[in-house]
């Protein structure tokens, strides 16, 4: 049997790891220049949501799920998502994308805002919320990955560059950096930040959670404290993890609005990590060259959706194909006109 070595030790490539062994691959080599979970999939936001508005990010979500919910506490906790809506044109959308959801099987449903101990919802004009969704530890998710993958026989390898590794078919699941493995990838580094606020005196174990549709701002208890994120203005294509101070400020008078018992909330950390960007937001699965199979450029979302990859991926590379339908998120879509079907909601 051929040696599959992957590049790259993050959800999606512990994932890919686990489910070629799980399908019987009897030489995978796991290989990370640094550690495992090291990357964007470490610095994490963790959320784990269904509500997508594309087809094709909502499969995956969708196909992904079950294992979460496998996992369950303390790795996930099913505490859903809550979208809220504060004008007019933001309610609209939020319904049209509901009924996609709902299309392929999601069950999203119109709530009341305000079952949400704590949360300010005077504004609010609308909510929806899928209580499937939740939030989980994206460093503890894929070093269960990756300990389970080395129980089946997968050969781990820190701190080892992959192309370095004698191999018969190379999967670059690399992140952000998938593009030095192999330039032809349409990948660029986006760098995107979180802040958590805390210790919040009387957060509720069952917060789900929350986000603003019209502006992206969204927050999720992390133990006593809550973890704040936002689509940024200004887009920093960048390599540089730097955090943007002046964000912070303005995410800290945001949360203080939306969750008044945070308003005098200190600032216990904040990070910053890589999005690995497609043009469209979708990522790119499949061959991309002899011997090379690429997974990557999942644009923030790959953590919750690689449950999903790693099965399709091992079933294409061991079998030749997938039950799964990997044909929306292969390279030549950006070469062929009308190809591409932007996701929207890149958080």
């Amino acid at each position: 049997m051929a040696r599959i070595v992957i590049a790259g030790a993050g959800a999606i490539g512990a994932s890919i790891a686990y489910q070629l062994a799980v399908q019987g691959a009897d030489d995978v080599v796991l290989a990370d220049s640094q550690r495992v979970a090291a990357g964007a999939t470490g610095k994490a936001m963790g959320g784990v949501r269904q509500q997508f508005s594309t087809v094709a990010e909502v499969r995956l979500a969708r196909e992904s799920i079950g294992f979460f919910e496998e996992l369950g506490v303390p790795l996930f906790e099913q505490v859903g998502y809550l979208f809220l809506a504060t004008t007019v044109e933001g309610l609209a959308e939020l319904e049209e994308r509901v009924a996609l959801q709902r299309s392929l099987g999601v069950p999203v449903q119109a709530v009341d805002a305000s079952l949400v101990d704590g949360l300010h919802v005077e504004d609010v004009r609308g909510a929806v919320a899928c209580w499937e969704d939740g939030v989980a530890d994206p460093a503890g998710v894929t070093r269960e990955l990756v300990a389970r993958a080395a129980s089946l026989g997968v050969d781990v390898r820190e701190g080892t560059d992959a192309r370095d590794v004698v191999r018969d078919v190379l999967v670059v699941a690399a992140g952000a950096q998938s593009a030095e493995l192999w330039p032809e990838l349409p990948v660029r580094s986006l760098c995107r930040q979180l802040v958590e606020v805390g210790p919040v005196g009387g957060l509720p174990r069952d917060l789900p959670m929350v986000l603003e549709a019209e502006t992206g701002f969204h927050f999720r208890r992390a133990g006593d404290n809550l973890r704040l994120a936002m689509s940024e203005p200004t887009p920093r294509w960048t390599e540089r993890e730097e955090v943007d101070r002046a964000l912070v400020a303005d995410w800290r008078e945001r949360i203080a609005q939306r969750y008044p018992a945070a308003e005098d909330a200190p600032v216990a950390r904040s990070w910053a990590g890589l999005y690995d960007m497609t043009p469209d937001a979708h990522p790119i699965i499949g061959w991309v060259g002899d011997g090379v199979y690429a997974a990557c450029g999942f644009s923030g979302h790959g953590f919750m959706q690689s449950p999903a990859v790693g099965r399709a991926v091992a079933e294409e590379i061991l079998d030749g194909g997938s039950p799964f339908d990997l044909s929306p998120y292969r390279i030549e879509r950006f070469a062929e006109d009308g190809g591409v079907f932007p996701e929207e909601l890149v958080l």
